[in-house]
């Protein structure tokens, strides 16, 4: 029989030195964050100036989602679904050939029969455009791809030297291609940016979910002689389901709140073209205009931006969820409430 003493060890729980490693978290979030968030919220029932105005209740998002007045609440209305278009344009145009690029790149690293020499120097190759800052980005293509008077940009010049556009310099006359002003042009060149930029963090995870995968699976799977493509979507595909809802989620976070590239990617950045306006362009124009503010659209548009995700992402975790799982947490809930009633008709006593 075990002492007092012994009992009294094995009851000690480190559990609470955890919360001290992760209050410092806390403190600069509710320092730093927490009070942007609720301002927000008080913004968005408030009246449009510079400062705080008087409380109007719901008329924000009134006018945001059916834009029922005059003329400039239609305008902010019809603005703010433009705005909202091309941002799922722009990140619908980059998730996808970012996850499968990436999902392939993850599968391929992963691969144990393939000896892949310099693996790590790719992976860190591969990796680099993601800590670079999108506003350095932004400016390195703009440079590239812009245009100056009568003067082709410099990726023009390229694709005239391969014959693909047509320019000639003594007449200073040409034909080429519009990587600015064109609407799906520009927005081609962003979605090709946006997935530059995070396919090699998404790859990273991936690969993450992948080597945390049993790999008696694989050595099972290749022993009944299923091939490459069988393991990758009978054993490799479904469980990596947690961290495949994880990338969409995060994904979708910062999709629906880009703003760096769109916003940049222009000869002149107060003047970003429609085509390019996300919903965080929007919110920012709203706010800092400099003739009339309108902070009261600006706050309400964020609060709308913030449910537009939190809807998507529940969607998402909905979707991806673990099916079996759930079918077995039932299965014991049942067999508990089973052995409960059991219990009850022999009076609290079991045989």
């Amino acid at each position: 029989m075990a002492s007092a003493a012994q009992r009294r060890i094995k009851s000690i729980s480190y559990a609470k030195y955890g919360y001290f490693f992760i209050l410092p978290f806390f403190l600069v979030y509710f320092f730093f964050q927490l009070w942007p968030l609720i301002n927000t919220f008080v913004l968005s029932v408030h009246g449009n100036g510079k400062e705080l105005e008087a409380f109007v209740g719901m008329d924000n998002y009134k006018a945001i989602l059916f834009g029922d007045g005059n003329r400039s609440v239609k305008m902010v209305h019809e603005k703010f679904f433009i705005a909202l278009q091309n941002t799922v344009i722009l990140w619908v145009g980059n998730f996808i050939p970012q996850i499968i690029l990436s999902l392939s790149l993850a599968v391929w690293f992963t691969e144990a029969n393939l000896k892949i020499p310099g693996k790590g120097f790719f992976k860190i190759v591969m990796y680099l455009p993601n800590i670079i800052t999108a506003a350095s980005v932004a400016v390195l293509f703009l440079q590239l791809c812009g245009e100056a008077e009568n003067v082709p940009g410099s990726l023009n010049l390229l694709l005239s030297k391969m014959g693909i556009v047509d320019y000639n310099s003594t007449s200073a006359k040409y034909d080429t291609i519009k990587f600015i002003t064109d609407t799906w042009t520009s927005r081609g060149v962003v979605m090709f940016i946006q997935t530059w930029m995070w396919f090699g963090n998404t790859m990273i995870m991936l690969m993450s979910g992948i080597q945390g995968i049993n790999p008696s699976l694989f050595e099972a799977a290749s022993i009944d002689g299923a091939n490459s493509g069988q393991v990758f979507r009978k054993i490799t595909l479904p469980l990596l389901s947690p961290i495949m809802a994880y990338t969409l989620v995060t994904s979708m976070i910062g999709g629906l709140q880009m703003f760096d590239i769109p916003f940049l990617y222009h000869k002149d950045p107060q003047k970003v073209s429609d085509d390019l306006k996300t919903v965080a362009v929007y919110i920012y124009e709203y706010f800092h205009d400099v003739t009339s503010p309108k902070m009261g659209y600006a706050g309400a548009a964020s609060v709308i931006l913030f449910i537009i995700t939190l809807i998507l992402g529940c969607i998402a975790f909905y979707l991806t969820r673990d099916k079996d799982e759930i079918a077995k947490k039932k299965q014991r809930k049942k067999n508990a409430q089973q052995a409960k009633r059991e219990n009850k008709q022999f009076g609290g006593l079991t045989i």
